[in-house]
Formats: C-alpha cells, structure tokens, sequence
C-alpha cells in the first residue's frame, strides 16, 4: 500500500510518500516554488491534477503521471478579457468520469471534457440573475465546492463564498439557491437567499440528498439535497471553522472549530479536531498528539482530507505549516518533522 499526500502552501507544493502503515514518511520538494499551490485532485485515469496561482503571472493547472514530473497545460479556466473579471487563482478541482470541474475567484465555475485541455463557462451559473448581488467573504468571491451525485450526474450543488450554495437538476443548464435555514452574513436587499458565507461542504456518498455545511455561522446538515438546513452543532467547542471532511466508508465526520469570526484561533489555545459517527447529532473532541497549550493557528477549508482506508487516515495542514496525520480514525496523532509555509491545501491519494 503506498500513500500519497500532496500538501499545496503559499509558496510551493510538498508530497508526503509512505509505504508502511503510514507511520514513516519520506518529503518532496519544493515543487512548484515560489508559487501558491491552491488545489489537487487525481482523475479516474490515475492522472494527478495541480492548482497554482501567482500574483504576477495568475493561476494554471498542471497534470502529472506520478507527482513528481509535472507539465502545465496550454489552456486554463479564463474570464474572457472585455468582461471585467480576473481569474485570481482555482479553489477546487473535481473530476469526474467523464468531466473536469474548476471552481474559481473571482467566483465561477468551469468544465473541460477534455481532460483540461479546454474549457468552458458554465453561465448559467455564472451570469446567474443574481450575480449583482454576490459579495465577497473575506477570502475573496469564490467558488471552492463542487458535489455531484454519484448516481445522478446532472445533480451537481456548487457553494460560493459569501453568496450560498446553489443547485443543478438539469447537469448545470439552470441553478437555483438552496440557503433556506442558514442565517444571512450580509443580506442583499434585493436577492434575500444571497449573503450566505459557506467555509466547507460534504455529502454522504450513498446518499446525495444528506449533505453536511459547514457556515460562517455554524454548522448545518440537510437531509433532502439542501432544500431546508438545520443546525448540528452539540458537543462543537465553537460553530466557526473552515474545513470539514468524511470517512466514505464509516461516514465519520470531521471538522476543526475555531473561536469565532472575529478572532479565528483554537478556543482556549488547544488545537482539537472534533469527530462525529451519528451525522453530526453529536460532536466528540480528538486531542492525544495535538498540542493543547499556546496552540493558536487555523486550518483553512481546503487543507483537511480522509484517506477512507480500514481505519481511515486523517490529515490536516495548518496556518502555521504544520501537518498532523492519524492514522485511526482520529483517535491518536502525530506531527510531520517539518515546517511548511501557510498550508492551502491538503488532498491524499492511496494506491
């Protein structure tokens, strides 16, 4: 069993190799140096998908056999130059079996059916009769989740930061938002379902309807594809966070809350992870090999993954460059010997 974990800074990209019950690991890199490392997937063929972004030279993507070797493709996602937007960097990569997804800031979303070569604007969704009123967050206007249901490919749900999540039941020709339940951040006075600032999200695999949200203003489960939300948030040392990742195979939960949105540290300066195995009705905090004392960095919603194996491994990056790893489930941790720049993202891969 070989494990990969691609770890994506502001300033490169790491991978993290084991081959051995992902107790020992080796370190590569810089790669990409000198460059944010915003986003990574891997598609059905194997092929491994990276996400850069540069103040000067602005965003690209770039594929690679085996993580180490990487070639950056010709086209990326684009706004067209008349149209008064700039494409700052790409949020998330998701690929499917036969298309590639690209969420993005400025925020949209855009497909390619040829494995990345081209691509397309989905405007449907974003020239939305609503796009007047999207507002930024405070990392920017952006489209950083895509799901699709597994058995229904035209259900696709897209969350946008600081607007709300919208939803497709026809593959993306129309879109509607789906916020009923989720307090508003900044409410539009035109467009009442804007305003809603959404950190992180996750569906069950065997049942799209059931999808977990993590908000600006807590944390959410819906039960019926988003059409009405409720609050899941018993046991949570706070209801801010950014991150939230599930355990395909137990549907284990977890998240990392932080003392709210003014201040966004760990409460009390303990670094926790916290778990849930009941859907989130209950919240259960993972501490053993984290550090609970003057422990005051975040992790940003992109930088938490599960690697889904028999116990599940976790694997978390912080702000402050830090990269912790469990490998049961959550229950006992251990930090890699190394300290990263500002970590992104996080994604791991096992073959």
């Amino acid at each position: 069993m070989a494990v990969l974990v691609l770890v994506g800074t502001d300033k490169a990209a790491f991978a993290l190799r084991s081959e051995n019950a992902r107790s020992d690991w080796a370190i590569e890199g810089p790669l990409f140096k000198g460059w944010k490392v915003t986003a990574t997937a891997r598609d059905p063929s194997g092929r491994y998908l990276a996400a850069t972004a540069s103040d000067v030279y602005g965003a690209a993507i770039h594929v690679s056999d085996d993580a180490r070797d990487w070639r950056q493709l010709e086209h990326g996602p684009a706004w067209s130059k008349d149209g008064g937007r700039k494409l700052n960097q790409v949020w998330t990569l998701v690929p499917t079996k036969d298309r590639l997804y690209a969420g993005v800031d400025e925020a949209g979303l855009f497909v390619s059916d040829d494995a990345g070569e081209t691509w397309s604007s989905v405007e449907s969704l974003n020239e939305h009769a609503t796009r007047s009123g999207w507002y930024p967050g405070a990392g920017g206007l952006c489209a950083h989740a895509v799901l699709i249901d597994p058995k229904n490919p035209k259900r696709i749900w897209c969350a946008i930061s600081a607007v709300g999540v919208f939803r497709s039941e026809d593959g993306g020709d129309s879109w509607q938002l789906k916020n009923d339940g989720i307090p508003p951040v900044v409410e539009d006075k035109e467009h009442k379902d804007l305003g809603r600032c959404v950190h992180g999200l996750v569906a069950d695999p065997d049942d799209a309807d059931t999808i977990y949200r993590r908000e600006h203003n807590g944390m959410f489960r819906t039960r019926n594809g988003g059409e009405t939300w409720e609050r899941i948030e018993s046991g949570l040392a706070s209801w801010f966070g950014f991150p939230i990742a599930m355990d395909r195979r137990t549907r284990a939960l977890y998240v990392v809350p932080l003392e709210s949105d003014e201040y966004r540290i760990p409460p009390d300066g303990r670094f926790r992870v916290y778990r849930s195995r009941d859907g989130g009705d209950s919240w259960q905090a993972l501490e053993k090999g984290l550090p609970q004392e003057h422990a005051y960095m975040g992790v940003l919603r992109a930088a938490l993954a599960v690697d889904h194996l028999d116990p599940c491994g976790v694997y978390l990056g912080s702000t402050a460059g830090t990269v912790y790893i469990s490998a049961d489930a959550g229950d006992s941790w251990s930090q890699i010997r190394a300290t990263f720049p500002r970590i992104l993202s996080v994604s791991v891969f096992v073959d």
